[in-house]
């Protein structure tokens, strides 16, 4: 499957890498290190000579507790970022937000996917969404950002997941967004318990029968930390295991900070799937 981003295309045959972007100053894992749009660009060129496929540019963060931000400021901190990046890398650039005036702002400075944590349910987003055209990816999330890990719960985790999953790309279709221009992303860390977490990555092809590209995010979270007992300078190897079984259950896109690590493991996968 080809994607087409805003005139830039995914190949989404063998699992690919995205780039994790972070343009806040505070991101759980490394915020502050790139909200200087030069240094931005400058670890975007990195990441894409590393092999990422596609760069996701974030300017709030979704961390549990993360203070909200103001429209103008999001859109400050990442309209330069993506209208830098779009007019010089080859691969398509993602915005991960979840405001339709920062949507808007940022698919015309270049972007070409939506990556939205609410799955286009603030108001007015998934309107914009559908009046922009350009690819969109739905997550998956108990709750809100602010308030996500307090309680989780659930009767069936998987089953959840893929119910509000599935009735989203409903309402999308409806609102006139095409299916072939849909993502779907689990949420790992999203409203979820590390048990809630393993079992969605252990279920993976449950959400894949759904039939849309998966895209999954895992890198460096807590649920890797709390089963190594590591902080997060030591999530590495623990980050490359669920990137590589989700790209083996299914997964067509991985998140991650690491890339060139990832990408390394990506090719295994892919060349063991391609075996006889």
């Amino acid at each position: 499957m080809i994607l087409d981003c805003a005139g830039k295309p995914l190949d989404l045959s063998v699992p690919r890498v995205m780039g994790i972007l972070n343009v806040t100053p505070d991101s759980f894992s490394d915020g502050g290190r790139f909200v200087a749009p030069a240094v931005a660009v400058a670890r975007a060129r990195q990441m894409v000579a590393e092999g990422a496929t596609v760069i996701d540019v974030g300017g709030e963060s979704t961390r549990p507790g993360a203070a909200a931000v103001a429209v103008e400021e999001e859109m400050a901190r990442v309209v330069p970022v993506i209208a830098a990046l779009a007019a010089e890398l080859p691969v398509p650039i993602s915005v991960d937000t979840s405001k339709p005036e920062v949507m808007r702002a940022a698919v015309a400075a270049g972007a070409g996917l939506i990556n939205d944590v609410y799955a286009l349910r603030l108001p007015g987003a998934l309107e914009v969404a559908a009046e922009l055209g350009v690819p969109v990816c739905l997550m998956h999330m108990q709750g809100e950002p602010r308030s996500m890990q307090q309680a989780p719960h659930y009767v069936d985790v998987v089953a959840e997941v893929r119910a509000f999953l599935a009735r989203r790309v409903e309402e999308c279709v409806t609102a006139g967004i095409r299916r072939d221009r849909i993502l779907l992303d689990p949420g790992f860390g999203f409203g979820k318990t590390l048990a809630h977490n393993l079992s969605l990555l252990k279920h993976l092809p449950a959400l894949q029968a759904l039939g849309l590209p998966l895209l999954v995010g895992m890198s460096r979270k807590s649920m890797v930390g709390a089963v190594l007992e590591a902080p997060l300078e030591g999530r590495l190897y623990g980050s490359l295991a669920v990137a590589a079984l989700g790209a083996w259950f299914g997964a067509a896109i991985v998140r991650v900070h690491d890339v060139k690590a990832t990408v390394d493991a990506l090719r295994m996968v892919a060349a063991v799937q391609a075996a006889e």
